[in-house]
């Protein structure tokens, strides 16, 4: 028989937006241009993961996934946000990358919706195309870094230590998620955003290329290039975000407590207040 009990009719269902408006008020505090990516990657990523683990729940009959199948289900959501979310990130590459170049090689976008007109008017749709395999492997690394092991660690910290299931846990474990998904993502990363900040083009805009290049003058070690500051960036997002998104989830779960006035009449309820 199967073990598996769907939530409770008096559960609200969670919003499929509930995890990217906690990913967007977190760059509030970190990187307000990253905006417009996180409403459309990590709206998708979030929320299809939510979907995917719940109908991979009811599939096994569990009420909780394996760390085999979070991870399938996080890498899966990953994958698909990346192709969703790769026109913003391209906007988004070019715009933190725009500071470091001199003055007559600057995209010089005023905001993410300006990119997006620009680089269609200017270089054509396919370019939002560009790096599209890199940033899609780097999602699902993402995705895999950061909800699996978030979920794992709070579930290993509730279940097994007996901690309680508040902000203190949720930081713990996002401190945690945050680390892994630095660590993982940072080859994905430093290939994805040598390829989207060049344009189309640039000779050294091919992936291969640029593996070459890297390769010979900086060595294999310029896949990890850029942990720490990666770090000090993702860590306190990933933070922020999870939560952001556990007070989202209780905001949206709250039911005002039923009163006597509001019981239909004849119900059990009513009928033992009837005879008080």
């Amino acid at each position: 028989m199967s073990s598996y009990k769907p939530a409770s009719a008096s559960k609200p269902k969670e919003p499929f937006w509930l995890g990217g408006a906690a990913a967007s008020m977190a760059v509030c505090f970190s990187l307000s241009a990253s905006i417009l990516r996180q409403s459309t990657y990590s709206t998708t990523r979030f929320g299809l993961y939510n979907i995917i683990a719940e109908k991979a729940k009811r599939y096994y009959g569990q009420e909780k996934l394996s760390m085999a199948a979070t991870i399938t289900c996080a890498g899966l959501a990953g994958g698909l946000a990346g192709l969703v979310g790769n026109p913003a990130e391209i906007v988004l590459v070019r715009m933190c990358a725009d500071g470091a170049k001199p003055a007559a090689q600057r995209f010089t976008y005023s905001n993410g919706f300006h990119g997006l007109y620009r680089v269609a008017l200017d270089e054509g749709l396919s370019t939002f195309s560009r790096g599209v395999g890199a940033n899609i492997t780097r999602s699902v690394l993402m995705n895999v870094g950061q909800i699996a092991t978030y979920a794992k660690t709070k579930q290993h910290l509730v279940g097994t230590f007996g901690m309680k299931d508040d902000v203190g846990t949720h930081t713990l474990a996002s401190l945690s998620a945050g680390t892994v998904a630095t660590t993982i993502c940072a080859p994905a990363d430093v290939l994805k955003s040598r390829v989207q900040s060049a344009t189309a083009s640039g000779a050294d805009g091919g992936i291969i290329q640029i593996v070459k290049k890297s390769l010979t003058e900086e060595g294999p070690r310029f896949l990890m290039k850029g942990w720490l500051p990666a770090w000090l960036r993702l860590t306190p997002h990933t933070v922020l975000t999870f939560v952001f998104m556990e007070q989202l989830r209780n905001l949206t779960q709250w039911r005002m407590p039923a009163t006597e006035a509001m019981i239909p009449a004849g119900t059990p309820v009513a009928a033992k207040a009837e005879s008080r």
